[in-house]
């Protein structure tokens, strides 16, 4: 997903479906030749443990759309942001053509509520028409959000954390045409609507750095964005060699309802090769780049750590430890297998981040972070993993990070 992803952590109960072309309540369409599946997954385990099948699931076709690769997970998590929290993921993976190159279309849900009291239900989709013609982009939220800020900048301390409140709804959606092959570009509609927005516990005595900049109690931003794609991965749930580029020019105006005028630029590039070459272990690269070209947008619409579509970048890092008008975030991570059967696979990452400085306008500090992770197949077909990670940063920064999906 999903990425959404939203996190996965200390997973204790788990069920588990893939609904394939061979049933014929879904296709319709006669038996075809066995074509077995390398691998397998969790729900291969699920059904030895509970249903008693003692061989893997395979696919018994050659054509691949009309199938439906959906997992659910109700799951009991911990991570840094939200302690521990209950939640019900699900994730569905398809194709609509049978073309080799055809990329795979995914929708992710989930339901969360943390100790912390928070409630928030995102909904991702990536969706690719016949041919890979049109790419339809959705990235919706609902939040009620109690969390933490810091400060902006890259020189704040743990110690400088209070709590913030607000509810939140994102309507991000955009439209992508292909130009030409895994070249796109398009255009789409992005609303940010904050209220109840207020410092819980700010520090006596201080102006922090949300009043300085400008606290309100409601805040909008809606705007028309302009995009630019270059995607030859075939599946964003789990990305093979291959590249990514996303350039998103994103305009908010008035008279769409925004607050004020503002514009920010987003870069997200990736690369994925095999490393060492003739291996399938991937040795993969994300740079995550945001910077305000006018105007001067809200303080929760900064550019902060994990502020991704998935909420991954920064791990080491709790989300919004870091922020700013201006981010340059690089991160590599190498991907392997531990087990042959890819039921277990391992991952080690390395990451920087740097804000500018409200003064100064420069990026004048790196925060690195750096950790190591399991993979664990959750379902073969989609070849989604749930990635596990422990991730350190600087001053005594640590903690769990978790994903149903690559991290990137």
């Amino acid at each position: 997903m999903n990425k959404n992803h939203w996190l996965l952590s200390l997973s204790f109960v788990f069920i588990s479906f893939s609904l394939i072309a061979q049933d014929s309540s879904i296709t319709q369409s006669p038996p075809q030749k066995i074509i077995p599946k390398e691998g397998l997954d969790f729900i291969d385990v699920a059904r030895s443990i509970f249903h008693k099948h003692p061989s893997p699931r395979t696919d018994t076709t050659d054509n691949k759309t009309g199938k439906f690769h959906t997992s659910v997970l109700p799951s009991v998590q911990y991570t840094l942001q939200t302690g521990f929290a209950v939640a019900v993921n699900a994730n569905t993976a398809f194709y609509t053509s049978n073309h080799e190159d055809a990329n795979i279309s995914s929708v992710a849900l989930s339901v969360n509520y943390t100790q912390k009291h928070q409630f928030f239900i995102p909904i991702q989709g990536n969706f690719w028409t016949p041919g890979n013609k049109i790419n339809i982009l959705t990235d919706w939220h609902y939040e009620k959000y109690p969390q933490q800020t810091f400060g902006l900048g890259g020189y704040t301390t743990s110690a400088d954390g209070y709590n913030i409140d607000y509810n939140y709804v994102r309507l991000y959606q955009a439209f992508m045409k292909t130009i030409s092959p895994d070249f796109f570009i398009g255009a789409g509609y992005d609303l940010d609507y904050y209220w109840n927005v207020s410092e819980v516990d700010p520090p006596a005595g201080v102006l922090t750095d949300f009043q300085k900049y400008g606290l309100t109690n409601r805040s909008v931003s809606s705007g028309i964005t302009l995009n630019v794609l270059y995607d030859r991965r075939r599946n964003s749930l789990n990305p093979k060699p291959g590249y990514y580029a996303n350039i998103v020019l994103r305009n908010n105006f008035t008279f769409l309802g925004s607050d004020v005028n503002w514009q920010s630029l987003l870069i997200d590039a990736r690369k994925y090769i095999h490393f060492p070459a003739t291996s399938p272990n991937t040795l993969a690269f994300w740079t995550y780049d945001w910077f305000t070209v006018s105007g001067k947008p809200p303080y929760l619409n900064l550019a902060n750590t994990a502020c991704d579509t998935y909420l991954n970048m920064g791990r080491g890092y709790i989300q919004a430890r870091f922020r700013g008008q201006n981010l340059v975030y690089f991160e590599s991570e190498y991907r392997f297998k531990i087990l042959n059967n890819g039921l277990i696979g391992g991952v080690a990452f390395l990451n920087a981040q740097s804000y500018t400085e409200q003064e100064s306008k420069r990026f004048e500090v790196v925060s690195p972070g750096y950790g190591v992770g399991l993979r664990f197949k959750f379902n073969k077909f989609s070849n989604t993993n749930i990635a596990l990670d422990y991730g350190w940063g600087s001053h005594g920064s640590q903690g769990i990070f978790a994903n149903l999906g690559e991290v990137f």
